[in-house]
């Protein structure tokens, strides 16, 4: 005879405990109610997902009662399992949702390429760009978006730890080249206050100093001559091919066919004929600074 378990369930069949989950607990919470909820509208036991998703049930059981956080491997096979790849319902893209703090949509792919590129080049318009923020800036930031109600607590401190990450990623044997042009405003608007905005210019300057970058500033003056109106990453792999991220309020996106590409490359070096060269953008940058003392 089989024996049954706490929620009267049998042993035999493997159907672990039932908690009463709240969605609105955690995203681990709500993650672990939509798998148990999608299973059981279907009809499947956990042991008959666990076939369908090659995890075993006991694992299943302790993500849908929120004991452990899903690996993308597994949000990938519940999606499979699920016919739910590639929708806006995807476990893939909770997961992602997860992990990277709300991130826009594309974003975590395109930090995947950059830890890898030889040569990156960048186009900032109003804030300095993510690789070359100091803590304290990046902080500034985050905790501005918490007052605004815009992200969590627990959000900012994930993007502000994702932030060094990605800096430390690319502190590696060979060292990426690195283009950066930013618009004026970027070095103009006072974030975090006179003394973290005094840091982060002085850290602009010895970014300027390293031998494997180039730091330009693309005056207001340019006028109508400024090629691009949102911010644009280029990333220069090692066999030569090239990927753009760009991104708008709302989302991020990654292109990496060359007929799309290649005129951003184009634009990006027009935009850099038209930016200040790096000694006299380094003189504007020390004359900010000056302001803010």
């Amino acid at each position: 005879m089989k024996q049954l378990g706490h929620t009267g369930k049998k042993v035999g069949e493997r159907t672990v405990n039932k908690n009463e989950l709240n969605p609105d607990a955690s995203p681990l919470a709500a993650y672990g109610a939509r798998l148990r909820r999608l299973r059981e509208a279907r009809g499947w036991t956990q042991v008959a997902l666990s076939e369908r998703m090659e995890f075993s049930a006991v694992h299943i059981s302790s993500i849908e009662n929120g004991r452990k956080f899903a690996s993308l491997p597994f949000s990938r096979s519940a999606d499979r399992a699920f016919g739910l790849v590639g929708t806006e319902d995807s476990f893939e893209r909770e997961w992602r949702n997860i992990k990277f703090g709300g991130l826009l949509e594309g974003f975590p792919e395109y930090v995947k390429h950059e830890a890898r590129a030889a040569e990156i080049r960048l186009y900032e318009i109003g804030i300095v760009p993510g690789l070359l923020q100091t803590p304290e800036y990046a902080r500034a930031l985050a905790d501005s978006a918490v007052r605004r109600g815009a992200i969590t607590p627990d959000k900012a401190d994930e993007r502000v730890s994702f932030l060094a990450e990605r800096q430390a990623a690319l502190e590696r044997f060979r060292l990426p080249m690195m283009l950066v042009v930013m618009d004026e405003s970027c070095i103009r608007r006072q974030v975090g206050g006179p003394e973290v905005m005094c840091a982060q210019l002085d850290r602009l300057v010895e970014f300027a100093e390293l031998p494997n970058t180039v730091l330009q500033i693309a005056p207001y003056g340019i006028g109508e001559r400024r090629t691009f109106d949102l911010p644009m990453n280029l990333l220069t792999m090692s066999d030569l091919s090239v990927i753009a991220y760009a991104e708008s309020q709302l989302r991020g996106h990654v292109e990496r066919e060359t007929a799309s590409v290649l005129p951003l490359l184009t634009a990006y070096h027009q935009l850099q004929a038209e930016a200040l060269p790096q000694a006299a953008s380094v003189a504007m940058i020390n004359e900010v600074r000056k302001g803010t003392l």
